[in-house]
């Protein structure tokens, strides 16, 4: 079932079986984010958050480009939000609202990733590239520092190093190479993107995501816990685990030798 919501201007979103489908839509701005974008994206995001028929979300862009991170002319505009609200209200906030939703993230990345879409993607859970694709952190060349997570989350997927050089030099670097550096889980052929990552986000949505939510939870946590605190989470979180739905019908289901239906609860 198809469940199409009211398309904004900039973001078009659609409730596929389980599965919230967003579509960033400033094609002709290669998908650039201005404010009215940021804060429709972050819109989608609580709705993701908030409606319990909602088991994952796929997040792509339309066009020839994924994002190619802030619209200049209106972070340039006098009369326009200016840097420090940009990235305090429209980036801080969809990377908070990403890592903390707790349930499955999959990025389809159409075409050029760069600046903060480079970074809006790879906060993601599930990273899949077209052939393509390059990932540009642009910041270096304009005189800005990368944002939207990147100096937390890059370092953390390929090594301090690489990331350094990365935002310094700020490199192309290609689906292939960053898949090979561990920075994305997969590259696909381009006509093959949106079905793949559609249908990896739909996969997602039908196993046991109330522990997946958990799992983001402990992934966010070892960014900053020490191994001690990490084991005592783990444990935590696996007794909430053992409580939900979704594991007593894992293990009948194993025990039963059928397949087992999860509900995200």
């Amino acid at each position: 079932m198809v469940n199409k919501s009211n398309n904004m201007t900039f973001i078009i979103s659609e409730i596929e079986g389980s599965v919230l489908k967003i579509k960033l839509n400033r094609p002709d701005k290669f998908n650039s984010f201005n404010r009215e974008m940021a804060l429709q994206l972050q819109a989608e995001l609580d709705k993701a958050a908030t409606d319990k028929n909602i088991r994952a979300v796929y997040l792509t862009g339309e066009g020839k480009a994924f994002c190619a991170g802030q619209d200049l002319s209106e972070a340039m505009d006098v009369n326009g939000p200016g840097i420090e609200k940009i990235v305090r209200e429209h980036y801080n906030p969809i990377i908070e609202k990403i890592r903390n939703l707790e349930k499955p993230v999959v990025c389809g990345v159409n075409g050029v990733a760069a600046g903060a879409g480079a970074n809006i993607a790879l906060a993601c859970d599930v990273v899949i590239a077209a052939t393509s694709v390059a990932f540009i952190q642009a910041f270096s060349k304009i005189g800005l520092i990368p944002d939207s997570g990147g100096t937390f989350i890059l370092p953390r997927l390929i090594g301090f190093g690489k990331a350094s050089a990365l935002m310094m030099l700020g490199d192309k670097v290609s689906a292939h190479d960053a898949e090979k550096m561990g920075m994305i889980y997969k590259v696909v052929e381009d006509e093959k993107l949106q079905i793949e990552g559609f249908e990896t986000a739909k996969k997602l949505a039908e196993m046991p995501t109330k522990a997946m939510g958990f799992t983001k939870k402990l992934l966010n946590a070892s960014m900053t816990n020490n191994l001690i605190d990490q084991l005592e989470f783990e444990a935590d979180m696996q007794v909430h685990a053992t409580g939900t739905y979704d594991y007593t019908e894992g293990v009948s289901a194993f025990l039963e030798k059928r397949k087992a239906i999860f509900k995200g609860e």
